[in-house]
């Protein structure tokens, strides 16, 4: 099966199916096996629960009905249509088939006989088809629908499900073409659905049509809205853009389906835009994390540097959008900094989202979390109204993290790897299994690492083509020292890609070795937010300090990192000395006065603490925790 997430017809470096890579334990091993025990059943059973899946049933019925959920409830339906889709091609593990195969029965008996499909629009009792452009999310959901019959036909082969997506695609096609409505959705999603479509069926019109929605976007269909038109990027044509602004999802999932019209039509420059777009937005609006969105009220970016800790809303969504937008400008470039992000966001976003067992997520991802995390507001249906909320939730009233999170993990194999004429490209460092079929013979590969455990990664060749063929591999930019010895002992390697090319034997093996020590990361002095402070990282994993690691007695608060002492190892968590700010009690009503007090000085009560990796926050208890930490300064220290 071709078990790809994203097919591009042309590009610098091709994909590689789930079929030719496989997961072999290990840090994304080990989730993806969570996702398939724990994750994915999590997610169905709150869909069936709280009766979202019962508004397809219903519509099916032809009965008027309670619409239950929001106006995308749907949406989170295709989601984990898709994630068990992608799990099924990837363990094949048929015990999730029968839930899948149920899902699907009841989609398809939903639609209507002229394609459209919306459990909340279009029936006597429901406000009008295509009546709130706004917030209606019907061409989104549409979006997610087709993302969900392509991969449930390549990873099963069927064509029911793709069957019910030509029909809603045909729809949009008559509703939405050149003499159409000249309209866009509120929330970008659409567009890389229906490039993935054309990819599957070779009908152009489905191409066409995303190309009229990008080209539409910006010209200002939507209505006026208090959190202005870039909420919806609504205000400047795509091409005309020059940096993401206003919702993060919408911006992203726009941003990726723009790459995909550009590659497919050879248009250069959109593809150029997008590009620059990318390289402001990562250089200007993109926390440590990876993370992007600094706004709580409007989920959106914020303008340039504007990225406060602890207001860091950070979607998760936002995460996987992130890397959709990235693994097509890799695709298309080959270039390794859009693996970089990648990586960035997938050890300190997705990776974070879920808990330890699988039951629990969060939906925005602060880096400074000022108090422990209190009871949740929680519904009538035991549901987490609101997705900022400090700690991890079973689930929300808008749980389009969840179901986001699980066809990531489910899909992952494919972001590990590329080929192109002279070879294979390892962009992502897991202990897999890797075949890949070059024009001159197959090319297979064994990953063995702990990783981020450890820096080393050995690449065994397992087979090779008679001819010379290239490994390459992807060297982060943070692994300044970095060497690689693929037989003639090790050579140093600088960041970018590093290529062992010759005719490889079996047996032959390609080590890696990347430096883990943890070091210091300050921030551009533009950030005023995080000026004087300083943040730990550690290979990928960027490093937290929590409240239940400090000395009793210390407030988070009052902890001062002391850069001078540097960094040590200890029991394979990294180490920092911090010192206590001594605040003299003066009972004052109000916290400014003319002089600088209350100073962490070298005489303090200090202390060795160590730091944890952010994506294993909160999962020792409710905890205060933050990533940028003042650094110790001779200077005394307003209270």
């Amino acid at each position: 099966m071709n078990t790809f997430p994203v097919t591009p017809s042309s590009g610098t470096l091709s994909p590689l199916p789930l079929s030719a890579v496989s997961l072999a334990g290990g840090f994304w091993g080990e989730r993806q096996e969570l996702n398939r025990s724990a994750i994915i059943p999590h997610a169905v059973s709150w869909v069936t629960r709280l009766d979202w899946l019962g508004n397809l049933e219903k519509a099916a019925d032809g009965g008027k009905y309670e619409h239950r959920g929001r106006e995308f409830a749907d949406s989170e339906i295709y989601k984990l249509i898709e994630a068990m889709s992608w799990e099924h091609a990837r363990s094949g593990d048929t015990e999730l088939d029968e839930v899948l195969d149920a899902f699907i029965d009841k989609l398809a008996a939903a639609q209507d006989p002229d394609g459209y499909l919306h459990t909340l629009f279009g029936r006597p009792w429901q406000q009008p088809r295509y009546s709130d452009f706004k917030w209606g999310h019907e061409l989104y959901c549409f979006g997610h629908l087709i993302q969900a019959a392509v991969a449930n036909h390549r990873a099963t082969g069927s064509t029911r499900l793709l069957g019910v997506a030509r029909k809603l695609a045909d729809h949009v096609c008559t509703m939405f073409g050149p003499d159409g409505l000249d309209k866009v959705c509120g929330h970008a999603e659409i567009e890389v659905g229906l490039v993935e479509l054309y990819r599957v069926t070779d009908d152009r019109r489905y191409l066409d049509q995303a190309s009229v929605f990008i080209e539409r976007r910006g010209t200002g269909t939507l209505p006026l809205f208090e959190f202005g038109k870039a909420y919806w990027q609504d205000d400047i044509p795509v091409r005309a853009a020059t940096v993401l602004r206003g919702h993060a999802v919408r911006a992203l999932y726009l941003a990726a389906g723009a790459v995909d019209v550009a590659v497919e039509t050879g248009d250069t420059e959109l593809l150029e835009a997008l590009k620059l777009q990318w390289q402001n937005t990562v250089a200007r609006r993109t926390y440590i994390t990876g993370g992007m969105g600094s706004h709580h009220m409007d989920e959106a970016y914020g303008e340039d540097f504007v990225l406060p800790p602890d207001r860091s809303y950070c979607e998760t969504c936002a995460g996987v959008a992130s890397m959709m937008f990235s693994w097509r400008l890799l695709l298309a470039t080959g270039d390794a900094k859009y693996a970089d992000l990648m990586e960035r966001t997938l050890y300190n976003i997705v990776a974070t989202s879920p808990s330890a067992d699988g039951k629990s997520f969060f939906y925005a991802n602060t880096l400074h979390q000022r108090t422990t995390a209190g009871e949740a507001p929680l519904n009538e249906d035991g549901v987490c109204i609101r997705g900022g909320s400090s700690g991890r939730e079973s689930w929300f009233e808008v749980s389009c993290c969840p179901p986001n999170v699980a066809r990531t993990l489910a899909s992952l194999g494919a972001y590990v790897a590329t080929t192109d004429a002279t070879g294979v490209q390892i962009h992502q460092y897991a202990t897999s299994h890797i075949r890949a079929e070059l024009e001159a013979g197959v090319l297979a590969l064994e990953v063995e690492t702990d990783y981020p455990a450890s820096g080393r990664i050995k690449i065994t060749v397992t087979d090779a083509p008679p001819v010379p063929a290239a490994v390459s591999i992807r060297v982060p930019a943070w692994a300044q020292g970095a060497t690689l010895d693929s037989g003639l002992g090790p050579r140093p390697v600088e960041p970018g890609t590093a290529t062992a090319a010759q005719t490889f034997q079996p047996g032959q093996q390609i080590i890696l070795e990347l430096p883990m020590e943890p070091r210091f990361s300050w921030p551009d002095n533009r950030i005023d937010a995080v000026r004087g402070c300083v943040a730990v990282e550690r290979g990928p994993e960027v490093l937290a300090l929590e409240s239940i690691d400090l000395p009793a007695g210390w407030d988070l608060d009052d902890a001062r990192i002391d850069t001078g002492a540097g960094l040590t190892e200890r029991d394979g968590a990294a180490t920092a000395t911090l010192r206590q700010l001594q605040r003299t009690p003066t009972g004052r009503n109000w916290p400014f006065t003319p002089t600088a007090k209350d100073a962490a000085a070298d005489g303090s009560p200090h202390a060795e603490v160590s730091l944890v990796p952010y994506h294993s926050w909160a999962e020792r208890g409710s905890s205060t925790m933050r990533i940028w930490i003042p650094a110790l300064t001779p200077a005394t220290e307003l209270t």
